[in-house]
C-alpha cells in the first residue's frame, strides 16, 4: 500500500540556524563528503583539522576585536576510521606530527567485524565518546558489502541513516571519497 500524500507548506517551516565545525564547509549535524583524486591531500587536510580540534584551537585563524577568553574553543572528541592506512604506522605518527591530542581520538576496533555506515557500533561510539567529528576514510570502504554505491536506490538509505545520526547527536560526519584512478583530467 502506497503511503498517503503528505505535503509540507514552506511558509510553516521553522528556519533553524546551522552550527559550523568549519564555516562554510563542514556543518555539525550533517554529512560532508571531501572527494578528490589520490594524492591530493584529503587525508592530510583532515588530520590537520583533527589536530587543531583536539587541542581546542580554531581550525582557521580568526580576527577578534577583543581578547574574549569566554569564546575560546573547546577540545573536540573525534572518531577516525580508516581502511587504507595503518593506525599504528601511518595515522598516529601523522597525527602526532600535526600536534594532535591523541587522547581525544578513538578508532572503532574492526578486528572481529568490519564497520559499515549502518553498523550500530558507529552510533554507540558517538554516544560513548561524545564525538563531535566522525571521519570515514575512504567512503567506499564503509558503504557496506551489500550496497552498490553507483546505485542511488541503494546508497540513498545508507546516507540518510548516517545523516540522521549526525543530526541526532549534532556531530559532523565527514566521508573522504577517492576518485577512480585515471578519472581526472589529462
Amino acid at each position: 500500500m502506497e503511503p498517503k500524500l503528505k505535503l509540507i507548506n514552506m511558509d510553516r517551516v521553522e528556519v533553524e540556524q546551522i552550527e559550523w565545525l568549519l564555516y562554510p564547509f563542514i556543518p555539525y549535524g550533517k554529512v560532508t563528503i571531501i572527494q578528490g583524486d589520490p594524492g591530493e591531500g584529503k587525508t592530510t587536510m583532515v588530520l590537520q583539522i583533527i589536530a587543531k580540534l583536539t587541542r581546542g584551537e580554531a581550525i582557521l585563524p580568526t580576527v577578534s576585536l577583543t581578547d574574549d577568553k569566554e569564546n575560546a574553543e573547546v577540545p573536540v572528541n573525534v572518531i577516525y576510521q580508516t581502511a587504507e592506512d595503518g593506525i599504528d604506522d601511518t595515522i598516529k605518527p601523522r597525527l602526532e606530527k600535526a600536534g594532535a591530542d591523541c587522547s581525544m581520538i578513538r578508532v572503532i576496533d574492526e578486528t572481529e567485524k568490519e564497520l559499515s555506515m549502518t553498523d550500530d557500533r558507529l552510533e554507540q561510539a558517538i554516544i560513548e565518546t561524545g564525538a563531535r567529528l566522525v571521519i570515514l576514510d575512504p567512503i567506499q570502504a564503509y558503504i557496506g558489502a551489500k550496497v552498490d554505491m553507483h546505485r542511488a536506490n541503494e546508497i540513498r538509505p545508507v546516507l540518510k541513516h548516517l545523516g540522521m545520526i549526525a543530526e541526532k547527536y549534532n556531530c559532523a560526519i565527514v566521508l573522504i571519497g577517492h576518485m577512480n584512478k585515471g578519472s581526472g583530467a589529462k
